[in-house]
């Protein structure tokens, strides 16, 4: 595999070369990766697999016209008709009055800063083997577990670097490790599957297979013979492992694209309260060894920790440099790109701050709610906010958690959804995006 140094030097080359082909400005990305992942099951070995990849996407533009390619082959003679191709067909593609590169001004310079997302990446089959099958032992030797769907570890490491003919040129390498399990519980018509998962960009940092593996086994044997829900209005409380999904609901209503289509249901509330008080959500994309910390955005702009919502204040829109153009605002550093077309919108390590309750006393004044620890299906509407999902989960009951439930479906509107959220102080940062758990109450519950 390329080292940084080197896969910036194949990205600034192609960009060169667009230049000499004819095209005003142009940016490139290249991208190696190579990934090892081992699946058991039952004890026995199911199947290794290694990939490896390198491609390079090309961006240019002639005047306000842009067009973009990418390729696999990196030879030169491949790479000049890349070019050709792509300064032909924007010559050919419509005007684009908003289009164009991030700002000079805006670039990173001097090195990028260092993120400690790199171990090496060298791990052997047999380890990852080992991991598997220890925590798909674990998660079996918890009582009630019947069956297994499996286990799986995997290591990977990923090379990637931006250039720009106005000036920017960098790369860096990230490695990642995951280990995950699944097993059954109960038997016929009462099984009840789950399963626990865990991953991180250096390998000391990942979970034991034993703690993975008694987590996914304690989880699928906690839903055995799940009741119904009665329906009705009431308080909902979302384990951080589905919390998570409505921040996402947020970050997909301040992208750019959203608010210049105008097709957000917080459009025009910058600056607005659109959750409760005292809520924080931040974006930190230098998060030391961070799931998806990053030195610089896709379009090479310098970027840092932001406050996306500050005391329940949407503080930001999301931007690139071409939505930002549209709005009269300035890129916010969230552009990000794969080798196929230009950049979109993306956050990075994203997290709301822990509130000041226990769980425990979060939900010590819930005499009927529920705790919900699996969401199904995408029932949401971006424009107006309604919000409907399948779910499945536990009952809370005079303040506890009590007996499972299934089949049931929690429904409001985000807007008003946000503006009665209550986080707990349990938050811990696990994956991409991380929320202590949350609750909000007045939701209608429906039994299927």
């Amino acid at each position: 595999m390329l080292t940084p140094e080197q896969a910036r030097d194949r990205a600034a080359d192609i960009v060169a070369r667009a230049r000499a082909a004819g095209a005003d400005a142009a940016d490139a990305v290249f991208a190696a990766d190579a990934a090892l992942e081992v699946s058991v099951r039952l004890g026995a070995l199911e199947d290794v697999g290694r990939s490896e990849s390198e491609d390079l996407g090309l961006r240019v533009f002639v005047g306000r016209r842009s067009a973009s390619v990418s390729t696999s082959d990196l030879s030169g003679d491949a790479m000049d008709r890349a070019v050709e191709r792509a300064v032909a067909m924007a010559r050919e593609a419509p005007e684009d009055r908003w289009a164009g590169l991030a700002p000079e001004e805006r670039l990173l310079r001097g090195a990028p800063p260092m993120l400690d997302l790199d171990d090496g990446g060298e791990v052997a089959p047999e380890a990852l083997r080992a991991a598997a099958l220890e925590a798909e032992e674990a998660a079996r030797a918890v009582a009630g577990v019947t069956n297994s769907e499996g286990a799986g570890a995997s290591a990977s490491r990923v090379v990637s670097a931006l250039a720009t003919s106005h000036g920017f040129a960098a790369g860096y390498a990230a490695t990642g490790y995951g280990l995950s399990v699944s097993v059954v519980a109960g038997e016929g018509a009462n099984m009840q599957r789950d399963y626990a998962h865990h991953g991180a960009r250096l390998r000391r940092l990942l979970e034991s297979p034993e703690a993975i593996g008694t987590r996914a086994g304690e989880r699928t044997v906690a839903r055995l013979n799940p009741a119904k829900l009665a329906s009705g209005a009431m308080p909902v409380v979302y384990d951080p492992r589905v919390g998570s999904s409505l921040v996402g609901h947020l970050v997909s209503a301040i992208a750019g694209a959203a608010i210049t289509r105008r097709t957000s249901f917080l459009l025009d509330r910058l600056g607005e309260r659109v959750m409760a008080a005292g809520i924080r959500i931040e974006d930190d994309p230098h998060r030391p060894h961070g799931l998806r910390s990053r030195p610089f955005d896709g379009e090479g702009l310098a970027v840092s920790p932001t406050a996306i919502v500050e005391d329940g204040v949407l503080e930001t829109w999301l931007l690139d440099s071409a939505s930002a153009r549209q709005l009269g605002l300035e890129p916010t550093g969230h552009a990000a790109r794969g080798t196929g077309g230009g950049p979109g919108v993306s956050t990075s390590n994203l997290f709301m701050a822990a509130g000041r309750v226990p769980v425990d006393t979060l939900i010590a004044d819930i005499a009927d709610g529920v705790y919900v620890t699996e969401l199904i299906g995408s029932g949401v509407n971006p424009v107006t906010g309604d919000y409907s999902r399948g779910a499945a989960g536990f009952r809370i009951v005079n303040g506890r958690i009590a007996e499972p439930v299934a089949e049931f479906t929690v429904a409001g509107n985000l807007k008003d959804m946000f503006l009665g959220m209550t986080p707990a102080n349990d938050l811990e940062f696990r994956y991409g995006v991380n929320v202590p758990t949350l609750r909000i109450d007045g939701m209608t519950v429906a039994s299927s």
